[in-house]
């Protein structure tokens, strides 16, 4: 019998288009013999799937669907928000609530890796990848300049601590340029995160759990025309290359991949995220950045490159989410 599989899409944060289109990617390749796949659209007022030009609002009591009289409920759910309620782990909480199995981390592991600062302490006490220097600012509790400025070393990013696709993200040179740019940064988040700027290759690896085993996909090096790899550059074509797989030796290779699952495995992590490192150019030493658990997947994102560089399909990479997710191994 095929399984119903709601695929949640939308939120509430500047990333409601970007997940649109993940969920056009992931919906054009769930394979339509196996399920049944209802894309609902999440925004603050309501929750709804359209059927035949129709708001068919969800029962958040059990989160259903009742459409032409039949009462639609689901085995699995595969998340593709971005932001929040989907990558902060708030919208977790309430499919485990109701027990319904989700394709994403649980809601603290997504609760802590939204959370830029904190994330980056608890990955430091692994021990096994080098964090840069940083500055917690929160929004309403008194910071000044001059200490932010002992504590750190121009160039630094000034970023949203919890925010996506580089919303409010800034690269700060000049002294003169450090207050606007929190300023800048406040104004999507209540929290700010001043990190040192490490120079060299930007990489970024996806790493996922299916049917109980870990594995990890090839590699993309990212070559941005901009400062950094910032809104522009993610979603404009033409400003950024994306090299996959990440032109990197073998020993380089080996490094990444078992950082990256450790830190997988370590944070207890489900479903496919992406992890974002940096090769300092000055000693060969590989930084980490974040951790994505809900990485974009429209048609040309990185995942998707990296699972065709593979050798796999999206649909048979999107049903192996699925199956560990229904079986409980994701």
């Amino acid at each position: 019998m095929k399984k119903n599989i709601a695929l949640v899409a939308g939120g509430y944060s500047g990333e409601f288009v970007i997940s649109i289109q993940t969920a056009i990617t992931i919906e054009k390749n769930l394979n339509s013999d196996l399920y049944n796949v209802y894309k609902i659209i999440i925004v603050k007022d309501e929750w709804y799937h359209e059927h035949k030009d129709e708001k068919i609002f969800v029962d958040k009591n059990d989160f259903s669907l009742t459409i032409e009289g039949h009462k639609v409920k689901f085995d699995c759910v595969f998340i593709a928000i971005h932001g929040t309620p989907g990558e902060d782990g708030r919208i977790q909480g309430y499919f485990d609530m109701l027990d319904i199995p989700y394709t994403s981390c649980n809601s603290i592991v997504s609760a802590l890796t939204f959370n830029k600062s904190y994330c980056n302490k608890v990955v430091k006490a692994f021990n096994v990848v080098n964090i840069a220097n940083s500055v917690h600012l929160i929004k309403g509790e008194p910071y000044s300049m001059g200490v932010v400025l002992d504590e750190l070393r121009l160039p630094v990013f000034v970023k949203p601590n919890e925010s996506g696709s580089s919303l409010g993200v800034s690269k700060v040179k000049k002294v003169e340029e450090l207050l606007p740019a929190i300023e800048k940064a406040f104004r999507e988040d209540n929290q700010v995160l001043i990190e040192e700027f490490i120079e060299g290759r930007e990489l970024t690896i996806g790493v996922y759990k299916a049917k109980g085993i870990l594995y990890a996909l090839p590699a993309t090096e990212i070559v941005s025309k901009n400062e950094f790899f910032d809104y522009e550059a993610k979603y404009t074509p033409g400003i950024t290359n994306e090299i996959t797989p990440a032109e990197i030796d073998n020993n380089l290779k080996e490094q990444l991949e078992s950082k990256a699952m450790y830190i997988y495995r370590h944070l207890n992590c489900r479903g496919i995220v992406r992890m974002d490192f940096i090769l300092q150019a000055s000693s060969n030493k590989l930084f980490f950045l974040e951790v994505n658990t809900m990485p974009g997947q429209s048609e040309n994102s990185i995942v998707p490159q990296q699972v065709r560089a593979s050798g796999r399909s999206l649909q048979d990479f999107y049903g192996e989410i699925l199956e560990g997710c229904l079986n409980n191994k994701a």
